[in-house]
């Protein structure tokens, strides 16, 4: 039982997977931010074309 707990504990491989999904969480939260900003830019200025057209 020692055995496999000092293994259990010696093994990394299950942090590095919580690592790269932070990661990749944190890229997420990024590209939504910027996506939802230029979309809400965008709208702004096809508001402006479409009135300025009318």
């Amino acid at each position: 039982m020692k055995k496999l707990f000092a293994r259990f504990a010696k093994d990394e491989s299950g942090a590095t997977a919580i690592e790269y999904g932070l990661i990749a969480a944190g890229i997420s939260v990024a590209i939504v931010t910027v996506v939802s900003n230029i979309g809400t830019s965008l709208s702004t200025t096809f508001g402006t074309v479409d009135s300025g057209l009318q």
